[in-house]
């Protein structure tokens, strides 16, 4: 090969070299940032009460997370964005059920609220 064909491989390969790091580069950024969302919404969930009230949800999304979290570390950037993708849904999911619990119980304690409210008024206004 002659030098300026040798000079005019190797710029191409520093190029191509160039470009891969960027794609990298390009892919950890992306990943780094899921796994941030996705730990911020297993922290809610957890804030929420999901562990007690969706634990098998709960126990799931932080599975994904440290997951995610060692793929980050081995930087295997698409494995780490699809764990932390389903480690936010779990966690979101956790949280709807937790919520939902939530509302169930108010609305059992309301219930029972208006129940005695109702016998307590049935007595007041019954002859005597």
């Amino acid at each position: 090969m002659t030098p300026p064909r040798q000079k005019q491989c190797l710029t191409v390969l520093a190029a191509a070299a160039a470009l891969t790091a960027a794609g990298c580069a390009s892919m950890k950024t992306p990943a780094t940032a899921e796994v941030a969302v996705s730990r911020a919404a297993v922290e809610g969930a957890a804030g929420a009460g999901a562990a007690e009230l969706a634990p098998a949800e709960m126990t799931a999304a932080r599975d994904y997370m440290l997951r995610a979290s060692q793929a980050l570390a081995a930087k295997d950037y698409r494995l780490a964005r699809e764990l932390a993708t389903l480690a936010q849904a779990d966690a979101e999911l956790a949280q709807s059920k937790a919520g939902s619990a939530k509302a169930s119980a108010a609305a059992a304690a309301l219930n029972e609220d208006i129940r005695v409210m109702r016998e307590e008024l049935e007595r007041a206004n019954t002859p005597k």
